[in-house]
């Protein structure tokens, strides 16, 4: 959880949280089949995430925003769809080796398949968490979002040098580090990229000469 969300909360509270649940999710509802404790640390958990994101948004543009959410969606869709094509290829083209082992190919590959994309929802979701609050409309809004994060984990960390730093010094070096790291990738320009060709189909012929399909050559 603070992998993904900028929350610093101890584990203490969340199994505090547990403890003290007494309520059961509602059936059929997104929680249904959860204990009173589960349904207790999801809820806890959410509260605090939303907290968080109300404090991101109090120093965001809202219109710019909106843009940059946008594109921290679409951005992670695309690299992890594009992936799991990758994925479905390489699935499609072992799975008959599953016949090596008394097995039926199409049976094993409708259930591969279903769990890869099964995965592949669960990483959309995470990569957005996770880019959703290391994502700005600006760099002020982004260090006054870092200035007012929750500052509550109690472990040691351990300096180069032996012993231990404090934490809120390493937390500090830490939001420093990630404000020059988002300042340097602000200030360079990325190229555009431009065609110097005309646009090739995936069914038309290859323009390298071979005289295959364009998919079915430089275009894989």
């Amino acid at each position: 959880m603070n992998l993904n969300f900028p929350l610093g909360v101890p584990e203490g509270e969340i199994v505090k949280s547990a403890q003290s649940g007494t309520v059961a999710p509602v059936p059929d509802s997104l929680f249904d089949g959860l204990s009173p404790a589960q349904f207790a640390v999801c809820t806890f958990i959410s509260e605090a995430v939303r907290k968080a994101y109300e404090v991101k948004i109090s120093f965001e543009n809202p219109q710019a925003l909106k843009e940059v959410e946008r594109y921290t969606i679409l951005s992670a869709i695309d690299r992890l769809w594009q992936e799991h094509l990758y994925e479905m290829d390489s699935l499609r083209t072992s799975i008959g080796l599953r016949s090596y082992g008394q097995r039926d190919p199409l049976i094993e590959y409708k259930a591969e398949s279903y769990k890869i994309f099964d995965e592949l929802m669960v990483n959309i979701k995470t990569e957005i968490c996770h880019n959703i609050f290391r994502s700005a409309s600006s760099l002020m809004a982004f260090e006054n979002f870092l200035r007012n994060i929750p500052k509550q984990t109690t472990h040691q960390q351990t300096s180069a040098f032996g012993g231990s730093a404090p934490v809120e010094d390493k937390k500090s070096q830490q939001g420093s580090d990630i404000v020059s790291e988002a300042a340097e990738e602000l200030s360079k320009e990325k190229p555009k990229p431009k065609r110097t060709g005309p646009k090739v189909g995936r069914n038309d012929q290859c323009p390298c000469g071979s005289g295959k399909k364009y998919k079915h050559c430089c275009g894989k």
